[in-house]
C-alpha cells in the first residue's frame, strides 16, 4: 500500500463513507464511458481514493484503463453470482489511488441468470456496501440501456451523473433518463439524487452545440456542471492506448476539462 493511500485512509477515519456515483445514459455514444474513465482517473490524480466499477458487458472502461482479460481472473460478474467476494474481484492500483472492478462479456447473461434471484435489483448494492468505506468515490459505468444492470447501478448509488452529447436529441434522451431515476428513487432507492448533467463533445465551431446547451439549461430543473467537455482528438485516441486522458495527453484540452470536472465533483461533496 502506497504512502498516499495510507494518508487518505487515515484522513477518512473521521469522515463519511465514500460517495457512489452512477454514470448513466440509455443513449449510446454520449461520452459515458469516456467520462467514467477520465473522471475516475482525474479524481485519483487529485488524491482521492477511487474505484471504477465497469458494469457494461463490453468492458470498455476496463480496457480503456489498460486492463486486458488475461490480467484478471475474477470480474464483477463473479461477484454478482457469488462465485467470488468483491475483494477478490478488484484490480488494485491500476494507477495510483485507482482500483477497478473489471467486466467482460459474461455480464451480458446477468439479466437472464438473475431473473429469479431475490432482490435482484440490489445485488450490486449489497457488494459495494461492504467496501464503500474504503473509498472516497466509487464510480459505476453503465451499459447504454435501461436494463437490470443499470437498475442495479442506480439502486446502489447515492447520485447519478448524466453525460449528454451536444446534439439535437439530447433533451429527449435526458428526459427519459430522469424518469427512470425518479422511478428507481420511488421504488428502490429513496435517497437517490441527481449528481448533475455534464455536456460532452462540445464543438465550439458550430451553433448547434451552443443551442443544445442553452436549450437544456432553460428547460431542465437539474444541476448542470459548469465544466463542458469539448470534442477532442486526444480524448478519442486515449482508449486505444489503454490510458486515461491525463496520462495519455496530460496537457490536452480534454485532460484539463476532466480535471476541472473532477474538481467540481469534489467541491460538491464538500458542500
Amino acid at each position: 500500500m502506497c504512502y498516499n493511500r495510507l494518508v487518505i485512509e487515515n484522513e477518512r477515519e473521521e469522515t463519511d463513507m465514500g460517495r457512489i456515483i452512477t454514470i448513466a445514459n440509455q443513449k449510446g455514444g454520449v461520452g459515458k464511458t469516456t467520462t467514467a474513465i477520465n473522471l475516475a482517473a482525474c479524481l485519483a490524480e487529485a488524491g482521492q481514493h477511487v474505484m471504477l466499477v465497469d458494469f457494461d458487458p463490453q468492458g470498455n472502461a476496463s480496457s480503456g484503463l489498460g486492463l486486458e482479460e488475461k490480467e484478471f481472473e475474477r470480474t464483477v460478474y463473479d461477484m454478482l453470482a457469488e462465485e467470488a467476494s468483491v475483494e477478490e474481484c478488484i484490480a488494485r492500483e491500476v494507477q495510483e489511488n485507482l482500483d477497478v472492478l473489471p467486466s467482460d462479456m459474461n455480464l451480458a447473461a446477468a439479466e437472464i441468470e438473475f431473473q429469479e434471484v431475490d432482490n435482484k435489483e440490489k445485488l450490486l448494492k449489497q457488494s459495494l456496501d461492504q467496501i464503500r468505506d474504503n473509498y472516497d468515490f466509487i464510480l459505476i459505468d453503465c451499459p447504454p440501456s435501461l436494463n437490470i444492470l443499470t437498475i442495479n447501478a442506480l439502486t446502489a448509488a447515492d447520485t447519478v451523473l448524466v453525460p449528454i452529447q451536444c446534439e439535437y436529441y439530447a433533451l429527449e434522451g435526458l428526459n427519459q433518463m430522469l424518469k427512470t431515476v425518479d422511478l428507481v428513487k420511488r421504488k428502490l432507492n429513496p435517497s437517490l439524487e441527481m449528481e448533475g448533467v455534464v455536456f460532452t463533445m462540445y464543438d465550439a465551431r458550430t451553433n448547434l452545440s451552443l443551442q443544445v446547451v442553452e436549450s437544456v439549461k432553460s428547460n431542465l430543473n437539474q444541476t448542470i456542471y459548469k465544466t463542458i467537455i469539448p470534442r477532442n482528438v486526444r480524448l478519442a485516441e486515449a482508449p486505444s492506448h489503454g490510458m486515461p486522458i491525463n496520462r495519455y495527453s496530460s496537457r490536452s484540452t480534454g485532460a484539463e476539462s476532466y480535471r476541472m470536472l473532477a474538481a467540481e465533483v469534489i467541491s460538491r461533496g464538500e458542500v
